[in-house]
């Protein structure tokens, strides 16, 4: 298929282009195979650059001949085009309709990017599980690298390299993969180097309703406990819905059969309950006519405070199982590719100062999100403005930075990175240039030879110049476990991205950025009275004259 058969009217001049609190710019609307791009020659005047994969959904209406399109975008962004001609309005309107909805991942932007910065750092490679075994090696030698799945052909939804116990053969893995959904086996997700423990995540056992059993499943997960050690399980799933999965063929341990594990259930909410969610905070936010009361209500009404509440309830309780209780940890829901990664990434950002850094933090994202198996081509089809009727859509990534960011800013000396840099990784998951998000496994990304043909987003990020803008100027490393607040009065709705796009959030921004030049200013001072003190302090000590009391 050629773009330019999807393209029936590729330009159209005279467009005027609306964005809430911005300056109106008439200009010339061009249509590429990729992009959106509207072009003024008014000076000081930004084009528009709009990936056609970040429309979410358009409406058109029309004035006598004058027609309007409103886009609304992935990322959260509305505009409108002013379009003369009711033709060239319908043609460019069904345009970018069927240009937004591809169906094949192999025709979409990233494997048609060129960049145009050097690559210094090849990303397809910062973050091998290979490499980040080494840093394992180094603290314990109870655990190897299995490369059971190597074709991917016993879990799809894996990738070619897990950590399994040392004691625990191939064999047996393969006949556990036969006892979980999807085929995925409990393998290593995290290991405390404080106490030896660890946390694990997996699918839920196929126990069904005649409560099947895996004796080989028994031992894998047993061969994590150290001698007169319990572990728990936690089930991201209310009691009565891992119930009621035991008529499907699922279900949940048994306690009978794991006799050294006290099973927990939070309940965490997926699919399309999250997608509503979103929907319905967004719908809040974009209504600027509520009273106080009236947009308090449709707030709470959309329950997004409460799920992320849950996610880090969860997360909390899974470290100081870690952390406190000396314990090891297997976290799983259903299929064990949303809920379960939400939790085990949160866990590790609480108990592991090395994921507060930002190449740390990008390595969490690839190792629990990228490599755990994350849909994030279903995921991440549509966002908070699509007329489709959700199925596999929910937005379990976006609160998962909403998460971090709760609990970066309750610590903003503890990260590394800003709230800039969840952003980024919130607009690069629903549409990009490069191919880091494509893809729902490391199995597709294999199929789609990713890594040759598309650039890594991390290759961009780690440039020099895109570190220092991603940087938290706060920063100080804190080694410590820091255990975030999960009070209702804790937990902020998070303006950069659902408010980002009003005069306030803006006001905010540039609030933020004179702050971050004071803070600057006070650091360059503070070097300089650190640098007299220890002048004086020489100067002291080879004339006891000038000593000062």
């Amino acid at each position: 298929m050629e773009f330019a058969e999807l393209i029936k009217t590729p330009r159209v001049d005279g467009v005027v282009l609306h964005r809430p609190f911005m300056p109106t710019v008439e200009g010339t609307l061009c249509l590429t195979g990729h992009h959106l791009i509207l072009s003024s020659r008014q000076d000081n005047t930004e084009e528009l650059w709009l990936l056609h994969s970040n429309i979410d959904s358009i409406e058109k209406r029309f004035v006598g001949s004058l027609g309007h399109i409103t886009v609304k975008c992935k990322d959260l962004r509305m505009i409108q085009l002013e379009i003369t001609g009711m033709e060239e309005c319908l043609n460019i309107a069904s345009s970018i309709e069927a240009l937004s909805t591809l169906d094949s991942v192999s025709l979409m932007y990233p494997f048609f990017y060129r960049p145009m910065f050097e690559v210094i750092e090849d990303g397809w490679n910062s973050f091998l599980p290979q490499n980040a075994f080494k840093d394992l090696e180094s603290m314990t030698d109870e655990w190897r690298l299995s490369e059971v799945n190597k074709d991917f052909s016993l879990c799809p939804s894996y990738p070619p390299l897990v950590a399994v116990p040392k004691d625990v053969d191939d064999e047996t893995l393969k006949k556990v993969a036969t006892f979980r959904h999807g085929g995925r086996f409990p393998v290593l997700s995290y290991y405390h180097k404080k106490n030896g423990m660890v946390m694990m995540r997996a699918g839920q056992p196929l126990t069904g309703t005649n409560g099947r059993r895996c004796k080989e499943d028994e031992k894998l997960i047993n061969a994590t406990l150290r001698p007169g050690k319990r572990g728990y399980i936690i089930d991201t799933r209310a009691i009565n819905v891992a119930q009621q999965a035991k008529a499907r063929g699922g279900g949940f341990e048994l306690e009978a059969n794991y006799p050294q594990w006290r099973r927990i259930h939070k309940a965490i909410e997926r699919y399309n309950v999250l997608q509503e969610s979103l929907i319905k905070l967004v719908e809040a936010c974009n209504d600027q006519s509520h009273s106080m009361d009236r947009w308090l209500s449709k707030l709470e009404a959309s329950n997004w405070q409460t799920n992320v509440k849950e996610i880090l309830t969860t997360a909390c309780l899974a470290a100081q199982c870690i952390d406190r209780e000396g314990a090891s940890v297997l976290v799983h829901g259903t299929e064990g590719t949303d809920s379960t990664l939400q939790v085990t990434s949160l866990a590790q950002i609480i108990l592991d100062p090395g994921c507060r850094t930002i190449k740390g933090f990008q390595s969490l994202v690839e190792r629990e999100w990228l490599q755990a198996g994350h849909p994030f081509q279903q995921r991440c089809a549509q966002s908070a403005f699509s007329n489709s009727k959700p199925r596999y859509e929910a937005p379990v990534f976006l609160l998962f930075l909403d998460c971090v960011w709760q609990i970066l800013r309750q610590f903003p000396c503890s990260f590394e990175f800003n709230e800039s840099f969840l952003v980024l990784l919130f607009e690069h998951a629903y549409a990009s240039q490069f191919g880091t998000f494509l893809g729902n496994s490391a199995a597709e990304r294999a199929r789609l030879c990713l890594p040759e043909k598309t650039v890594s987003l991390w290759s961009w990020v780690n440039r020099p110049q895109e570190l220092e803008r991603l940087t938290n100027p706060l920063y100080e490393p804190n080694s410590l476990v820091i255990w975030p607040s999960v009070a209702p009065q804790s937990l902020l709705l998070w303006e950069g991205v659902f408010l980002r796009w009003n005069r306030s959030s803006k006001c905010l921004d540039e609030a933020y950025e004179e702050m971050v030049h004071i803070i600057e200013y006070n650091k360059e001072l503070q070097t300089k009275v650190n640098s007299l003190r220890r002048q004086l302090a020489q100067l002291e000590t080879e004339d006891p004259l000038l000593h000062t009391p």
